[in-house]
């Protein structure tokens, strides 16, 4: 669908997307987002937008598949991460960054984006993957979501007060570029011990994770801290969920991933290094 409306449509401007082609603003007219070069995406049924134009991709279908993205939605949705959303929440309140507009980079499926929703904050989320856009966009209706790659985030300079990255890649200067100055960016990474006991039943010599690691260097970092604490998981699936979302998924043969299927009751650490950094005038 083009960009050309009838005269009596009305036009509404969002303010914060711009377009991935060439960077100048989106208007929203008649569920198309247009640009003054007539660059057009369509708003998908769901309510999300796809800003991920076919130059950017780097594979037919990018990101987490279906099968990933409902394994980590179950195993959210049980609430064995829940302290370090609340954790999140607590840093946005205490810094002062819980109104305004507020960024998911590497949303997934909106677990979090949806839960660090502020009646005075406009959340959004972001996701290269886009089975997991339109799972978050059609049950989180509150908060907006788009397709896009976050090494060309389809946002203007400044538009955030706060930025917020899970488990995704951190990308310094693109994330500064669209942090407002004095925003702050929170980096959740594991800690050394995190999920542990998982690694052992995939790896003859599981490693601990290298938590000094930081991608940042210019940002000024505010706070720095580990959130640990022992989940107990009740079920097989969601010890096999839990895998799934792993890195090292892929490495779990089929005997292993039958044994941990069987399992009643699996007691695993979750271990996350949360920092916080602000950017500098």
């Amino acid at each position: 669908m083009g960009c050309v409306t009838p005269l009596l449509t009305m036009t509404l401007k969002h303010p914060d997307y711009q377009c991935p082609i060439c960077q100048t603003s989106l208007t929203l007219k008649d569920k198309v987002f247009c640009c003054g070069n007539n660059h057009s995406f369509d708003l998908a049924k769901e309510g999300y937008v796809n800003l991920l134009p076919v130059q950017l991709k780097q594979s037919k279908q990018p990101g987490d598949n279906k099968a990933m993205v409902n394994a980590r939605r179950a195993f959210l949705e049980k609430g064995y991460y829940q302290p370090l959303v609340s954790k999140l929440a607590s840093l946005l309140a205490q810094y002062k960054k819980d109104q305004g507009n507020i960024l998911d980079a590497g949303c997934g499926e909106g677990y979090y984006t949806h839960q660090l929703a502020q009646t005075k904050a406009n959340i959004y989320g972001v996701d290269i993957a886009k089975e997991a856009i339109k799972k978050a966009a059609k049950k989180y209706k509150d908060n907006h979501f788009c397709v896009a790659t976050l090494s060309h985030l389809p946002f203007a300079d400044q538009t955030f007060n706060a930025l917020v990255s899970v488990y995704a890649p951190i990308l310094e200067a693109e994330f500064t570029r669209v942090l407002a100055f004095d925003g702050i960016l929170i980096t959740v990474t594991p800690a050394k011990n995190h999920l542990h006991a998982l690694k052992e039943k995939i790896y003859i010599n599981a490693q601990q994770h290298d938590e000094n690691k930081s991608p940042i260097s210019h940002l000024t970092l505010l706070h720095q801290e580990q959130l640990s604490y022992e989940m107990e998981l009740s079920s097989g699936d969601d010890i096999l969920n839990l895998l799934s979302m792993t890195p090292f998924a892929f490495k779990a043969s089929e005997q292993v991933k039958k044994e941990l299927a069987q399992l009643e009751q699996f007691n695993c650490q979750a271990d996350f290094m949360i920092r916080t950094y602000q950017k500098s005038r």
